[in-house]
């Protein structure tokens, strides 16, 4: 069964060992993050902080900083079978045949389950405030001792399509102003800012209706930071996530729906062509990302369940939790791209390498130059446009072996020779760009050369012990005690 909310999480979390409760008394001003910090790199529980300096709302964090919880919160053995679940769809087609047909029905029928549903209540509306709230009541965390103030950063942002009017939800963290106004960190290329742009564009509107839900079930947060299409309905994928709809519910203040089940639902709005300072923000690359100048959100409403729960994360040096949710994203996405690039047989994404630094791609190799074809594509294909680095190794290298593919790649390489740079959009984030959201990327071909591409030299083979030898040598191993 899915989980009906981010409590149902928590139980799973505790019943499978993966959950710490903290009751000592802890600052969200910094000393959460010491603790999450610790926790995450050590290979530490979630934590459920009980009894937060100055606040009455529990804080839930580290929930998904684990191989082991991005299972739970996805409830498989292994996030593979959740890509297994995506080839099967991908490559179902209709038989031939009334039998045929008939067979096929149940999946078709499971497909049309994936679609949210509206409901007229849900826990989230336990209580309504349009008067006398402030953001200031909840544990928000200021992460990091340069941070701009406290900031939101786990929050489900809720935007429509102004052509379309198709939902978007997208993750973007939110610094807190005051009682009634936050940044609204919509970089350039993300959803939330293509909606702004184009009604700030359009002109007949002073406002964007903007919902944010903090606190969900886990396939529906998680939903929020997949790489998905434009217009391509988060919820939905969550639904398919989950095996069971999301059950939505109609905000009361703006023409937005928000998950049932949420923990808060801040209802609001952007007023266009307004921007104030956020930042500076300790960001997932590990260092700070610079003050500028972003949209701001004002709060009209809050609805919430009576004890709500405030979930929240950390980013900052690698490994984070980001990484582990990061990494779930690798193998679940891998289907699509071999969808489009079939030669590719396996790509990791290292957490040195922060999601957007370091592609690591094995490739079955099947003409000159085809190392460079793949670069080219990957750059081509949606949020992997912002891949500063990807480095192509033949399909024998097992590229979640970081070291096997330092090894390997740094013999195959002539860096004249093999190495490519090009120019385009970068992550916002990116400190190291010349300018903001423009810069150099770098594609380095470090498979096998062939004489097609001007290498007439042989090709030396790997240094491997013989399967003979090895099975000797495996009982003198036992003999000698070893």
């Amino acid at each position: 069964m899915a989980y009906k909310d981010l409590r149902d999480f928590i139980r799973a979390l505790e019943k499978n060992g993966e959950l710490k409760r903290i009751t000592v008394e802890v600052d969200p001003n910094l000393e959460i993050t010491e603790f999450a910090d610790r926790s995450v790199k050590t290979g530490g529980p979630a934590l459920l902080f009980e009894n937060p300096k100055g606040y009455r709302t529990p804080v839930l964090i580290n929930a998904f900083a684990s191989a082991r919880r991005m299972e739970i919160a996805l409830e498989v053995d292994s996030v593979e079978e959740v890509a297994r679940r995506i080839s099967e769809y991908l490559e179902m087609r209709m038989p031939e045949g009334f039998m045929g047909k008939l067979k096929m029905l149940p999946k078709l029928a499971e497909m049309g389950s994936f679609f949210p549903h509206t409901v007229s209540r849900g826990p989230c509306k336990e209580a309504i405030r349009t008067e006398g709230f402030s953001l200031l009541d909840y544990p928000v965390l200021k992460c990091w001792p340069d941070d701009g103030g406290p900031f939101i950063t786990l929050p489900l942002v809720f935007s429509r399509n102004p052509d379309t009017g198709k939902r978007n939800c997208g993750m973007y963290r939110m610094q807190v102003f005051d009682e009634r106004t936050a940044g609204m960190h919509w970089q350039t290329h993300k959803q939330g800012a293509e909606h702004y742009r184009r009604l700030l564009k359009e002109g007949k509107r002073k406002r964007m209706d903007v919902a944010v839900a903090i606190g969900a079930d886990p396939a529906v947060m998680y939903s929020a930071i997949l790489p998905l299409p434009p217009d391509l309905d988060e919820m939905m994928i969550a639904g398919f996530l989950r095996s069971s709809p999301v059950e939505m519910v109609k905000c009361e203040t703006c023409d937005l729906e928000v998950p049932a089940n949420a923990e808060i639902v801040l209802e609001g709005y952007v007023e266009l062509g307004e921007l104030r300072t956020e930042g500076p923000f300790g960001d997932h690359t590990g260092f700070y990302s610079l003050a500028e100048e972003y949209p701001v959100f004002h709060v009209a409403c809050i609805t919430q369940r009576k004890d709500p729960i405030y979930a929240t994360t950390i980013v900052g040096p690698p490994p984070m939790e980001d990484y582990y949710m990061g990494k779930a994203i690798e193998r679940i996405f891998l289907p699509l791209m071999r969808m489009q690039l079939p030669e590719v047989r396996d790509i990791c994404m290292p957490a040195e390498g922060i999601f957007h630094n370091l592609i690591l791609v094995a490739i079955r190799k099947s003409y000159p130059g085809h190392a460079r074809k793949v670069m080219s594509a990957i750059w081509g294909l949606g949020q992997a446009m912002f891949s500063k680095c990807i480095v192509i190794v033949d399909e024998d290298v097992d590229v979640q072996n970081v070291r096997e593919v330092a090894w390997k790649a740094l013999n195959n390489i002539d860096p004249e020779r093999d190495i490519q740079f090009t120019m385009g959009p970068v992550d916002s984030l990116d400190h190291s760009s010349r300018l903001i959201n423009y810069g150099s990327k770098m594609g380095v071909d470090a498979t096998r050369k062939w004489s097609g591409e001007g290498f007439t030299r042989p090709w030396p083979e790997v240094i491997r012990m013989s399967e003979e030898v090895k099975v000797r040598v495996d009982a003198l191993w036992k003999k000698a005690g070893l």
